[in-house]
């Protein structure tokens, strides 16, 4: 793992620091993320490797994105705020999970690097996968799936949290 690697994965676990602080659902916070990840793409994704099993690879990764993102996004808490913005404030186990989900994936480019490339390398011809390119466009897709599913519950919380909100407000004659 270069300099480069380690920014790029503290970024990404440090993302969880406005999710606990809580923040006003706005653009910029909802953005926020998928943007982090897709200039983690941009700078990652070589090739999308589709030869042998790397197709199953990717649907792993992003199944364990989408649980970890489903997750983490039921167990975030709203509110409304006093503007009728919703507030999104993550609790300890929703950022639990986002620092599970975006560890998980630095430490195995740590250990695959580090000691672990054999094992990596046993299991991928074992099951057909075919480089490293596919273990990273599976990671990618993983941590997609993850800022997205968890984007999508908060964003139907927060929609739920207006329709509530728009209803107990009486109607003017």
């Amino acid at each position: 793992m270069t300099t480069t690697d380690y920014l790029i994965s503290a970024a990404l676990v440090l993302l969880v620091i406005p999710q606990i602080r809580g923040a006003r659902l706005t653009m910029r916070t909802t953005l926020l993320p998928v943007v982090a990840v897709l200039a983690a793409a941009a700078y990652y994704l070589k090739s999308f490797p589709t030869q042998g099993h790397d197709v199953r690879l990717d649907v792993v990764g992003v199944v364990a994105g989408a649980v970890l993102g489903l997750a983490c996004g039921a167990a975030t808490r709203l509110s409304r705020g006093s503007d009728g913005v919703a507030f999104a404030k993550a609790g300890a186990v929703a950022a639990a999970l986002w620092i599970a989900g975006m560890v998980s994936r630095a430490g195995f480019e740590y250990w695959a690097t580090h000691g672990g490339a054999g094992s990596v390398a046993r299991f991928s011809r074992d099951r057909l996968i075919t480089s490293s390119a596919a273990w990273t466009t599976a990671l990618l897709l993983m941590a997609f799936a993850q800022v997205l599913c968890r984007l999508a519950v908060v964003r139907l919380k927060a929609r739920q949290i207006s329709a509530t909100a728009g209803a107990t407000v009486p109607a003017r004659a």
